[in-house]
């Protein structure tokens, strides 16, 4: 099954983990060594889809970090 998503597209996955980083970095996570919550969002592999790509799902609080959010197709597995 294919699905439109908004967020941030990114070719490597090491694009995504900059990202997610810039997140964390910007909301001051983690607040402690031994805190739970390490990053503000995540990221997610588009491997059913060619070539794989890494994504992060757009929320209003990181689109003033990342910019603006773009539209694009995500293959799941179909349930």
């Amino acid at each position: 099954m294919i699905q439109e998503v908004i967020g941030y597209k990114y070719l490597t996955e090491q694009e995504a983990i900059d990202a997610r980083k810039a997140c964390a970095d910007y909301y001051g996570l983690p607040k402690t060594p031994e805190d739970e919550t390490l990053y503000w969002v995540d990221y997610q592999e588009a491997d059913l889809d060619n070539p794989i790509f890494w994504y992060i799902t757009f929320d209003d609080s990181i689109e003033m970090i990342l910019g603006t959010p773009t539209t694009f197709d995500v293959t799941f597995e179909d349930v």
